[in-house]
């Protein structure tokens, strides 16, 4: 198998770390003023972990310890090799901390094998392990055998290494005293590579970075990306048809094959995961994490952050979020949510743009100076009481294009509000009378989730694109509202109460929430891509899927009953979005979203990774205006 490393790949889920080379000045402040240590720490069942150790020059004082325990490579490695940036910003790296890298169990420099989203195991044996007691053995042995540190442990990531942080609070060790899990993952069959049942075909290429076999320690990539030849994601996948299809390229001897021995062979560990488990049973169940957060104490405070436009993990940080709320009434526990794609908040960059749209100025730096910093210092150099100065949410407006603080998220004085899917294209706030509305949903022709011609490592862009497009298009129903005469503002979750019928036994479910700017909108955006304009634009607030067969159960899916009327619940994340006067709301309504994720065959079958081409038929599809969007309203 070839092996190379990509490193714009590497950085997957972590985008935008501090730790990246993407800046192009080398930065030697790193080499100037710290030390560093590569050690191996042995865990309780004898495995051991690379672990790397920055330490301030200085060491006429103590300082805390900074921990980030990642699947990406800790490297560069060798004690003579630094990075340029460590910790979870310039500021905290040069007011001076410990900072401390892992390879988590399996991962690059680290021995044994690599589980992705390892299980919890609860009540364990003494030789048992698991990521929790990784975690809780690292901190001990770093506590003490770390030299002038004070004795309080912080840990921070973001995608990846955020879920990790999020796993540093479960039984925590009683040294840590803060965690901040920043677009953490939380459950593979909602984040990332599922959405609520469906399979993200958009997120391909990123399989074989987590389900390439290693069992020994290696400085170098051991697995390879599957090659598209083509720059047509949307092509290319309509091209291979059903997902069976795509078995060949986990196939590691035959990478480069255009044809497979057998189409049921797979190498790769997770895409069998994924093509084995279609439904939300033991195993997915079992590798999530926010069921086990009833077991964060309250000395560990937690700093939850993520970007309302995040196309990878949004379900992650805001359940994250709400399970330390409802189960540790005494943990101090924040929330921070700002206007940024995934892990964006950790970039230097001034402008703060996602995608095509401009939210403001210095963003991020302000959340690393004012926020970020502000918590791990009082928290791990200060009092370490509940008064940290820090508001309890801290959460951007993404239609106001202005910060807010609360006390609690939701607000308080949020009310639920439904407005309904009526007939002739209008979204109304009272229901009128019931009408059908049909539409063709045709397989050769999918709606495609992105006007752009390109092929992508993972879809980012899409979530702040202009949906003109697409509202234009037959199998995609549109209701809007008139012309707002004053500012709308939700906050917190939207639930699509659709009413649905197909002529078929299987169908997918799409809503959009988007703000409709208008018409006279002054021109000023000048990264908009040049077929673009910003009058009218069809902003995408928020957006999500559901698998049609998991309407009433993931565990347990069901097939619909043809022409038959059926209620279909569709939970789409919290927002934080004012529609602003002489604004339009909209609401998209359709059933393919491709290649973002996979084609729904529309024929029941109990395994969709497995179905024959012969499963997929074009169907009807109606919509009843009895269906309502439920709205958290702020008052």
């Amino acid at each position: 198998m070839k092996k190379f490393i990509l490193l714009t790949i590497l950085s997957f889920f972590l985008y935008t770390s501090c730790n990246s080379s993407k800046e192009n000045k080398v930065d030697t402040y790193v080499i100037d003023n710290y030390t560093k240590q590569e050690v191996t720490i042995a865990m309780r069942d004898g495995t051991k972990l690379h672990t790397t150790i920055y330490s301030p020059i200085d060491t006429s004082k103590k300082y805390p310890i900074l921990m980030q325990r990642t699947p990406y490579s800790s490297a560069p490695y060798g004690d003579e090799k630094m990075k340029t940036k460590i910790g979870p910003n310039i500021h905290l790296m040069k007011e001076g901390n410990i900072v401390v890298y892992q390879d988590v169990r399996g991962r690059w420099m680290s021995e044994g094998v690599y589980d992705n989203m390892r299980a919890y195991i609860p009540n364990k044996t003494a030789k048992e392990a698991d990521e929790v007691s990784d975690t809780y053995d690292t901190i001990d042995w770093l506590v003490n055998n770390v030299k002038n540190n004070n004795g309080n442990i912080g840990t921070w990531g973001i995608s990846y290494p955020g879920h990790y942080a999020t796993v540093s609070t479960i039984e925590a060790h009683p040294a840590l005293k803060a965690a901040s899990p920043q677009a953490c993952i939380g459950d593979f069959f909602f984040d990332d590579f599922h959405h609520n049942g469906a399979f993200l075909l958009s997120y391909f290429r990123a399989i074989s970075l987590f389900g390439t076999y290693k069992d020994t320690p290696t400085d170098s990539a051991w697995y390879s990306f599957p090659k598209m030849e083509s720059k047509d994601q949307y092509q290319f996948f309509l091209d291979k048809g059903p997902l069976k299809n795509l078995n060949e390229y986990f196939q590691y001897d035959k990478l480069d094959a255009k044809t497979t021995v057998s189409n049921d062979k797979i190498d790769d560990y997770f895409w069998k995961e994924i093509v084995e488990h279609p439904n939300y049973d033991s195993v997915w169940q079992s590798k999530g994490i926010i069921q086990h957060l009833d077991k964060v104490p309250s000395s560990v405070a937690t700093m939850i952050v993520g970007g309302w436009f995040d196309a990878e993990d949004l379900y992650g940080p805001l359940e994250t979020y709400k399970a330390i709320e409802k189960n540790g009434k005494d943990n101090y526990n924040t929330l921070v949510f700002g206007p940024w794609d995934h892990g964006k908040w950790a970039s230097a960059s001034i402008e703060n743009y996602v995608g095509n749209y401009y939210f403001g100025d210095s963003i991020s730096l302000k959340f690393q100076s004012e926020i970020e910093t502000k918590f791990f210092n009082h928290f791990l150099k200060g009092k370490g009481d509940q008064n940290s100065g820090l508001p309890e949410a801290y959460v951007f407006d993404s239609g106001k294009k202005e910060w807010k603080s609360y006390d609690a998220w939701p607000p308080k004085n949020v009310v639920k509000e439904d407005w309904f899917l009526s007939e002739n294209q209008t979204l109304t706030s009272v229901k009128k009378a019931t009408e059908e509305i049909k539409f063709t949903s045709d397989l050769k022709h999918p709606v495609p989730y992105s006007e752009d011609i390109k092929t992508v490592f993972t879809p980012r862009k899409y979530m702040t694109d202009d949906q003109r497009f697409a509202a234009r298009r037959p199998d995609v129903l549109v209701f809007e509202t008139d012309i707002l005469s004053e500012d709308y503002t939700l906050a917190g979750d939207i639930l699509a109460k659709l009413k649905v019928a197909t002529t078929g036994s299987s169908a997918d479910w799409i809503v959009k929430v988007i703000d409709v700017h208008p018409d006279n909108l002054e021109e000023t955006n000048d990264k908009l891509q040049d077929h673009l304009k910003m009058s009218n634009y069809h902003l995408m607030v928020r957006s999500e899927v559901l698998r049609g067969r998991f309407r009433n159960s993931f565990e347990h899916p069901e097939p619909f009953i043809p022409n038959k009327k059926t209620a279909v619940n569709i939970k789409l994340q919290d927002v934080f979005h004012t529609f602003k006067k002489g604004h339009k709301m909209q609401i998209q309504v359709q059933s393919t979203w491709f290649p973002l994720i996979d084609l729904n065959p529309q024929t029941y079958v109990d395994n969709i990774y497995k179905a024959d081409e012969k499963d997929f038929k074009n169907e009807t599809h109606t919509v009843f205006t009895d269906s309502s969007i439920e709205f958290s309203v702020l008052k």
